[in-house]
């Protein structure tokens, strides 16, 4: 059965975080908001969790996933950075972004690009993302709501209750604000690169 929890979009409930982060503990899937579009997230230590979210996402081990992080400290934990690379990072987190870096030993094996070591990260600039991160003290494994052969995102909760009943554990019912992925840069090279334009305005790094 999936439970869905109303939480308020700038004050969470803590009693509801708590609950939320438990289903995380013990390996479920949800559907959370964040400051771009809704996300599938589960514990990144969760084999059978990771597998539930991508095969509703429909990728394999070769797509990308992301790891939701509660501030610019925890990023450095898991993704190897430069002093260039911190002072571009700080200026652009929290945000709707999603950095590619080269990962740390802290990241699974399993969640690496297989060929380029590396691993998305971001720090969601939105309450109910970041009341959910401080709780579950690790990094959260996330990737845009995107359904299997679906092209968009989904937003509305009702559509989103109908169409993942019984196949998440947790939908969170707290506004994002709308269906644009987050804008990822490639920080691997000698300067960033956009390589996908989403809801992060990308005009003062051009």
């Amino acid at each position: 059965m999936t439970q869905r929890f109303e939480v308020h979009p700038t004050h969470p409930q803590r009693r509801l975080i708590q609950q939320a982060q438990a289903v995380l503990k013990d390996g479920g899937v949800i559907v959370m908001p964040t400051d771009a579009c809704p996300v599938l997230a589960c514990s990144m230590g969760h084999k059978h969790a990771v597998d539930r979210l991508r095969t509703l996402r429909g990728v394999d081990d070769r797509h990308l996933l992301t790891l939701l992080c509660q501030d610019l400290a925890e990023v450095g934990t898991y993704a190897q950075i430069d002093n260039r690379q911190y002072r571009f990072l700080k200026e652009w987190t929290p945000g709707a972004y999603t950095f590619v870096l080269p990962a740390t030993r802290e990241v699974p094996r399993r969640l690496w690009h297989p060929s380029r070591k590396t691993v998305g990260l971001r720090v969601p600039d939105h309450p109910v993302a970041l009341a959910l991160l401080q709780a579950h003290g690790e990094p959260l494994l996330g990737s845009s709501l995107i359904l299997a052969g679906d092209d968009e995102p989904l937003t509305d909760v009702e559509v989103i209750m109908r169409r993942l009943a019984g196949r998440v554990d947790l939908v969170i019912d707290a506004p994002s604000p709308g269906a644009q992925p987050t804008t990822m840069i490639d920080m691997t090279g000698d300067t960033p690169q956009v390589v996908r334009e989403g809801r992060g305005p990308i005009d003062r790094m051009t």
